[in-house]
C-alpha cells in the first residue's frame, strides 16, 4: 500500500489475471473460479476507482478514521479476491460424553439432535453460498466468501451453547477447531 500526503492517502488493490471484478453503483461484484461474491459498500464513505488491474481507494478526508477505511476495504476486497480463487474452510468437531449428538444437514439448515438428550432439535442457518458436509465426528463448512464461512461456522457453534451448567464439565457441544484456506 503507498500512502503519501501528495497523493491524497489512497490505498490499491491488485486485481490477478483469473479474476472479474465489476462495480454497479456501490455493490462490488468478484468473480473467479470457485463462484461470485457480491458487496455492498454503501456504508462505507469511500470512493473505489478502477484502473487497469488495480482498485484505488480513497477515503472521504485525512482523519484517522478516514484513513482506517483504507485497511479495512482493502482486507476486504482482499478477502473477496482469495474466495473466488481458494475459498476458505472451517472444521468443527462434534464433542459428547454424555449423550450422543447426531448432526445432519437438511435444506439451508444444519439440524443437531439428542443434545443433552434433548427431545427438540437444535437448529442453525447456512448463510449464502456455503456447503457443511459431515463426516463422522468432524463437521466441514467450505465455501467462497469468508462472511459467509464464519458466520455459518459460529451458528452452529452457537446452537450447542452451554446454559444453567458448568462449561468446565459439560463440554458436550460443536467446536470450530481449524481455519484454512482452499475448498
Amino acid at each position: 500500500m503507498s500512502i503519501s500526503k501528495e497523493n491524497n492517502q489512497l490505498g490499491e488493490v491488485t486485481i490477478p489475471e483469473n479474476i472479474k471484478i465489476t462495480k454497479d453503483g456501490n455493490i462490488i461484484i468478484v468473480e473467479g473460479k470457485n463462484g461470485k461474491i457480491k458487496k455492498d459498500f454503501t456504508k462505507i464513505p469511500i470512493r473505489l476507482v478502477f484502473e487497469e488491474n488495480k482498485i484505488m481507494i480513497h477515503p472521504p478526508g485525512q482523519r484517522r478514521k478516514d484513513l482506517a477505511l483504507i485497511n479495512t476495504v482493502k482486507s476486504i476486497l482482499s478477502s473477496m479476491i482469495k474466495g473466488v480463487e481458494t475459498g476458505f474452510t472451517y472444521k468443527l468437531k462434534i464433542i459428547f460424553s454424555h449423550f450422543p449428538i447426531s448432526v445432519k444437514v437438511k435444506d439451508k439448515k444444519v439440524i443437531v439432535e439428542n443434545y443433552f438428550g434433548e427431545r427438540s432439535s437444535r437448529i442453525s442457518k447456512i448463510v449464502g453460498d456455503t456447503q457443511v458436509v459431515i463426516n463422522g465426528e468432524d463437521v466441514v463448512v467450505k465455501g467462497p466468501s469468508l462472511e459467509d464461512v464464519s458466520q455459518t461456522a459460529t451458528n452452529i457453534e452457537a446452537s450447542t451453547k452451554i446454559k444453567n451448567k458448568d462449561q468446565r464439565v459439560f463440554l458436550d457441544g460443536v467446536y470450530l477447531y481449524a481455519k484454512e484456506d482452499g475448498l
